[in-house]
């Protein structure tokens, strides 16, 4: 009973900054006006959340649960690692469509390399590690063909590929954001053939060559998302 008192606390405090930062704008919304608005005390608000950007982490780990929550459904029967892709990525712009006024706020400061809010940031690690963990459902699942080395690096690699769909979507301003969706629907089939092609011998050292780049500029900006994929160079 607690802890669902807790959650409750915490998910209005979270909807309560996502109307105000609508509604006024990241920096000129307060948490004095946040924990008004959520009709909670101001030390409850920050008893949740020490800072307005540890506020918008809840609210990105909110989301990941939602989306993991309702994943499978979506999933469920479509077994082509493409359509598999596409249903992922319109479920997060399903979620996420009721914030998209005001995500340019949000990218605004998520751009910041040194704010907490930057998806490469230590403290967007849960939020992150769980939407590489989706898009391994998305590959488990699927009938992708690739080799084992590419596999293993695949869901980081998608995620990288997710970022680039949501840096679009930020700047987005057709209908219901339609000209994204139009994205994902023709670059995935472009994600899928590369994928494919992978496994062929003439293009596996290119493709090994790309791994190791990829381990290797994570591990230069901070070790970001690390794995092995700086050793899967010169692998054949």
């Amino acid at each position: 009973m607690r802890q669902a008192r807790a959650e409750h606390t915490r998910t209005a405090i979270i909807e309560a900054a996502l109307s105000l930062f609508a509604e006024k704008g990241f920096d000129a919304t307060t948490m004095r006006a946040i924990s008004q608005r959520a009709g909670v005390s101001l030390g409850s608000a920050y008893y949740y959340f020490e800072s307005k950007e540890q506020l918008i982490q809840g609210f990105y780990d909110q989301t990941a649960v939602v989306h993991g929550s309702e994943l499978p459904a979506r999933l469920d029967g479509i077994t082509g690692f493409g359509d598999r892709l596409v249903a992922h990525l319109d479920l997060w712009l399903d979620l996420m469509a009721p914030h998209h006024p005001f995500a340019v706020t949000f990218f605004r400061n998520a751009a910041d390399p040194a704010s907490p809010l930057s998806p490469f940031s230590s403290a967007s690690a849960p939020a992150r590690e769980s939407a590489v963990a989706l898009l391994r459902q998305v590959i488990e699942g699927s009938d992708l063909k690739a080799g084992a080395d590419v596999r293993a690096e695949l869901p980081e690699l998608l995620w990288l590929f997710h970022m680039g769909v949501v840096l679009f979507w930020v700047y987005d301003r057709s209908d219901s954001a339609m000209a994204t969706r139009l994205l994902v629907r023709r670059t995935v089939p472009m994600v899928e053939r590369a994928v494919a092609l992978s496994r062929l011998p003439v293009l596996r050292a290119t493709i090994n060559d790309l791994i190791a780049l990829v381990g290797d500029l994570k591990l230069m900006m901070g070790g970001v998302g690390a794995t092995t994929a700086g050793q899967t160079s010169g692998q054949g």
